[in-house]
This record gives structure tokens, C-alpha cells and sequence, in this order.
């Protein structure tokens, strides 16, 4: 999709229409997670600090996002996609991988089911998507980028739309480019190449397999020794199963007291506990990622022999990790995940016991004894808040050492503010 979020209040809101809109976090380390093609004639791209975009384009109209939006307007999407073929591997709310090589009897070409499908999503969504067609993941994906419009001081300049690039194109499409447009290339794997003299796909390209292997390692180096000779093999998989599910945020300060920390490690542990179960899944792993104020990343982890069974468990080795790091320099952004994730039924196996249910509330405080039977009661518990929580919003009940001062839950939607 062309600048999904930034389209979306758009269409929305029509008196937007033509105005530089920037869709990101507001906080003062909010970073732009979207943005129409007006405000990116003035420099401002996806992934820009807040301050940095707001510097560049004093005009913008600045907003914090709907993600509940976007994902509704995803859902819609989808339903036009299934309309071509049902082989779609989604990659966000607003991009996905088609195979369509069952459609050509139904639909013809592989040319013409793209600009079908490109003029069906405008006809039902009123918005616009640009798409790239190849014969592999790849060069689709570079291809779609290269349908988009272009911004330029004057308004956007229109795209081609769709852009299809023929097996025996492949090469002359794919080598010219610059190396960081290959999967695995990052900004530091493309400063390393570029002390070699490398900075073009076909600059790679050129070299054997052992030289880029010296250069960025073996594993990595056997990857885009293939991919720069447009050798992708990976199919498209229409079901892919999460390997972790987690929840992080970047503080409007740093916090440098294990405190307040311990509260926000509860709030996330709730939130990735309640995704868990949404998705019907379980886990074995618990970490927490702890970013600093000079940018510096940890993640400590733990893992147990049996499936997590409560958002309460989680908080409460989440919490153990913690303790563990000092924080005094100051932490930037906390984050807590669960992976070596499971289905969720055979956890449920395990046999309920009377217990004593005081404490319940608490987030699972570090040094608090478990008693026998604990956990599966707090599952039951959990089980019971995700039924009010569907019924009455998820601002009305929640850990009890998530309430402030003022007694207000804490607890967010998934998505109020992924972007700082």
C-alpha cells in the first residue's frame, strides 16, 4: 500500500488531502512510522525521529496513529486479495506476497491479475497499492518499490503502479542497485562491504562465495552470494507461525530505579500475555530487552520446562530478570517477550487445584513464594479477565500493580503508542 497509515487519515479526513501528514509517535522520542508523499518532498521518511520531521517540515500535521484503524482497513485488504488467490503470506498491515501461478486460467497473466488486483483495492478501499511482479520474493519486492509515485515539491508524480520484471530481466534489474536493497544488508553489513568496494548488488555479485563469506561471515555470506544472482528459492507461505510474541516501549525519559521498571514489566507482561492467548498459544521462554540511554542492548532470558500458563508467571520472571541488570545508567526503552512458543491446548492439560487466591493482583512479585497450584489458578484468572476485558474495553480491569496514583488502569490497546 502507498504510505498506508498516512492514507488512511486521509481518506478519513479529506480536509487532510494534499497536506504534508506525518503518522507516528508524538512523544518527544516519537519516530515517524508513516507519512504522505508531501510531507517526504521535504526529507521526511519512515523511521525519522518525531523532532527530526517536525524540523524539516514545519507544516505537518502531526498525528499519533489509530492502529485499531489500520488493522480494520488491513482486514478489508486481505478480503480483496483472497479474491485473486488464497497462497498470501502477509508481512504487515499493509504488504504481502502473492502467488498467484493458479490464477492464469481465471484470471490471465500474471500482469493482468496485478493490475486487476491493483484496480479492485482502489475501487473497494478508495486507496492506493503499488505492485511488483517477478518470479521470485525478491526482485517482487524491489519491483513494487519501483511502482510507487515520487514525491517532489510540487505534489507527487505518479507511479507506474505495477512493475513486472521478466526472468531474463532479472539480472539487468537487480544489479545496479545499491547492496543495502538485499535482504541481511544493513546499514553496518553495508559500511563493511563498502570498505571492499562493494556497492552495488553486481559489485557483489562479481565476488565468489568465499570472499563474502570472508566479509560479513559464512552464513550470512552464502545468503547474498545467492540473492545477488537473483537466486531465491523460498516459496510463498501462506501460514507463518510466530516465533515470539513480545511487547516493548521507549520511555519519554530515561528511568534509572528498578521501580517504576518493575511496574512497566507487569503492564507489557499483561499485554504479551493477553496476545498469547488471543493467538491460542503458550510458551517456554521468557525475555526482557533493556535499551540504555547510549543506545546499548541486553536481553536476558530464561527458560522453563513446562509452558507459561500466566501473564502473571511471565510478569514475574520478567521482573527476576530485571532485578538482575543494573539500571542506574538509565533505561531508554524495556521490552518482554515469550518465545519457543507452542499451541496452547496442552498446557491446558495440566490438572486445576484449590488454592489460596490472595496476591492475585500483585504482578508476581520476584520474591514472592509460588505455593503448588498457583499458576493454573492464575490462568483461570486470566482466563476470566480477557472475558471482561472483550465486554467492557481493556482499560477496566487489569494487574493491580499496573493503576497509578490517581487509580486509572494503565493498562493500552495493543497499538496506542508502538511508536514512541
Amino acid at each position: 500500500m502507498d504510505c498506508f497509515f498516512a492514507a488512511v487519515e486521509v481518506l478519513d479526513d479529506p480536509s487532510l488531502a494534499g497536506r504534508p501528514v506525518v503518522v507516528g509517535g508524538t512523544g518527544p522520542r516519537g519516530v515517524v512510522a508513516s507519512c504522505s508523499y508531501e510531507a517526504r518532498a521535504t526529507g521526511v521518511r519512515s523511521a525519522m525521529p518525531m523532532s527530526e520531521a517536525r524540523r524539516r517540515c514545519p507544516d505537518a500535521v502531526v498525528i499519533g496513529g489509530r492502529h485499531h484503524r489500520y488493522a480494520e482497513v488491513s482486514a478489508e485488504l486481505h478480503a480483496v486479495l483472497k479474491q485473486f488467490t488464497p497462497t498470501i503470506e502477509p508481512i504487515s498491515l499493509d504488504e504481502a506476497f502473492l502467488d498467484v501461478s493458479g490464477g492464469h486460467r481465471l484470471f490471465g497473466s500474471s500482469e493482468q491479475i496485478a493490475l486487476a488486483l491493483r484496480s479492485r483495492v482502489e475501487e473497494v478501499l478508495h486507496l492506493t497499492c503499488s505492485v511488483g511482479v517477478a518470479r521470485t520474493k525478491l526482485i517482487a519486492k524491489l519491483a513494487s518499490r519501483e511502482a510507487k509515485p515520487r514525491p517532489s515539491p510540487r505534489g507527487p508524480l505518479p507511479g507506474p503502479g505495477v512493475v513486472v520484471v521478466r526472468p531474463e530481466e532479472e539480472l539487468a534489474f537487480l544489479h545496479p542497485r545499491p547492496v543495502r536493497e538485499l535482504w541481511g544488508v544493513g546499514p553496518k553489513t553495508a559500511e563493511r562491504l563498502g570498505r571492499y568496494g562493494v556497492q552495488t548488488i553486481g559489485d557483489l555479485a562479481a565476488l565468489d562465495l568465499a570472499a563474502i563469506e570472508r566479509m560479513v561471515g559464512k552464513a550470512a555470506g552464502a545468503q547474498l552470494h545467492q540473492l545477488s544472482r537473483g537466486e531465491d528459492t523460498r516459496p510463498v507461505r501462506p501460514v507463518a507461525a510466530p516465533k515470539s510474541i513480545g511487547h516493548e516501549e521507549t520511555f519519554p525519559s530515561d528511568l534509572h530505579d528498578h521501580e517504576p521498571l518493575h511496574t512497566e514489566v507487569v503492564r507489557l507482561a499483561d499485554s504479551v500475555g493477553a496476545r498469547l492467548r488471543a493467538a491460542g498459544l503458550t510458551g517456554r521462554t521468557v525475555s526482557v530487552k533493556l535499551r540504555f540511554g547510549d543506545f546499548s542492548t541486553i536481553v536476558r532470558s530464561q527458560s522453563l520446562a513446562g509452558p507459561l500458563l500466566s501473564s502473571s508467571e511471565i510478569a514475574r520472571i520478567a521482573s527476576a530478570l530485571l532485578e538482575a541488570v543494573d539500571v542506574g545508567p538509565g533505561i531508554r526503552l524495556l521490552g518482554v517477550a515469550v518465545s519457543s512458543l507452542e499451541p496452547e491446548a496442552g498446557s491446558r492439560a495440566r490438572q486445576l487445584s484449590l488454592v489460596d487466591l490472595d496476591d492475585l493482583g500483585s504482578g508476581g512479585s520476584p520474591g514472592r513464594r509460588r505455593r503448588p497450584g498457583d499458576e493454573p489458578a492464575r490462568a483461570e484468572v486470566d482466563a476470566a479477565v480477557d472475558a471482561i476485558r472483550r465486554r467492557y474495553g481493556a482499560g477496566s480491569v487489569g494487574p493491580a500493580a499496573a493503576i497509578g496514583e490517581a487509580g486509572r488502569l494503565r493498562v493500552k490497546e495493543l497499538g496506542d503508542r508502538p511508536w514512541g
